[in-house]
């Protein structure tokens, strides 16, 4: 009786897990859908207002950059580019829009950091391990249930893995870590400013 309990059991947590699985596919297969709509939206606008929404993007974007970059020179980080380069991966017209963005960011580049480490510090710098590496770091990202990050996860590991580098490796996976930490912050702060300023220039009218 009871090993036909524990079985039930098991095939009930069996089905609500993969019940889970096919709720979390149509949830992302639907906001790739509404994403594309918007998509689409963006490309019907006259040209002025793109103009003038394109420049803004631009405008907020350059200044999410530098703000990420110039204390990264202060403190005498080598590789500083990679926090503009994340502020500017992350900045996004819309808030909500730019925190998925962040959440995916920093995401990918502490695992693909954490994994590149550790199969360079356990398998040393061969094709083999920077093999592995991509392949642990997307099926971590997998596990923690944040698929969109495995890109960055990957880049993170190749670049830990496969591009020459002064000093410890330690101190590279940790530096970049960091500087894509610092740029995410940078670029969230800055689009949140951005919104707040917007609203209250322009609020909304009641219905």
């Amino acid at each position: 009786m009871e090993k036909g309990r524990d079985a039930g059991q098991t095939e009930a947590a069996a089905e609500h897990a993969a019940s889970a699985v096919r709720r979390a596919d149509r949830d992302v297969g639907r906001i790739r859908w509404l994403r594309g709509q918007v998509v689409r939206l963006s490309k019907r606008l006259p040209l002025r207002r793109r103009f003038s929404r394109g420049l803004a993007h631009g405008l907020m974007s350059a200044f999410a950059a530098v703000a990420a970059y110039v204390p990264t020179q202060v403190f005498g980080l080598r590789e500083g580019f990679w926090a503009a380069i994340t502020a500017v991966a992350v900045a996004q017209t819309e808030f909500g829009a730019t925190r998925s963005t962040a959440r995916d960011q920093f995401t990918g580049a502490a695992i693909g950091g954490l994994v590149g480490l550790s199969a360079f510090l356990g398998l040393g710098p061969s094709l083999w391990a920077y093999a592995a590496a991509v392949v642990l770091a997307t099926l971590a990202c997998w596990l923690v249930n944040v698929a969109s990050a495995c890109r960055l996860a990957g880049i993170t590991a190749t670049i830990i893995l496969l591009v020459p580098h002064v000093g410890p490796v330690e101190r590279m996976a940790a530096s970049r870590v960091v500087e894509v930490g610092w740029g995410v912050c940078v670029a969230i702060t800055t689009v949140w400013i951005v919104t707040r300023v917007n609203r209250r220039l322009a609020p909304e009218k009641p219905a």
